[in-house]
């Protein structure tokens, strides 16, 4: 499964255990990591904001962006690793994708 292509198709808001919270793109299997990440203490919750997102040309952007970097965490994972959102045409297609899914207004 790791060497698959995940769509991406779920905002999740990751609670980190200083309480300090961000959003990530995801899919069921990767939500499914992060719950168990926070059984083990990894990361405070997660939180599906958004199911079903539509796959839009940002989507694409962050979704390559995230199959070229990185792979899902295995089940018996010992580190909680969050997606770095470089400046420019990453972070501008993530940005859109929040603000498209009114998780974050048009004047953030």
């Amino acid at each position: 499964m790791d060497n698959e292509k995940q769509t991406l198709d779920i905002i999740e808001q990751i609670t980190r255990n200083d309480g300090t919270k961000y959003y990530e793109l995801a899919n069921i299997v990767m939500n499914g990591r992060a719950e168990k990440a926070a059984e083990l203490g990894l990361i405070k919750e997660v939180r599906i904001l958004k199911l079903n997102i539509p796959h839009s040309s940002a989507v694409s952007v962050y979704e390559d962006y995230v199959n070229q970097n990185y792979t899902v965490p295995p089940m018996e994972m010992t580190e909680w690793v969050e997606y770095k959102k470089p400046e420019g045409k990453i972070r501008d297609a993530f940005n859109d994708i929040l603000k498209a899914n009114r998780i974050i207004s048009k004047e953030d």
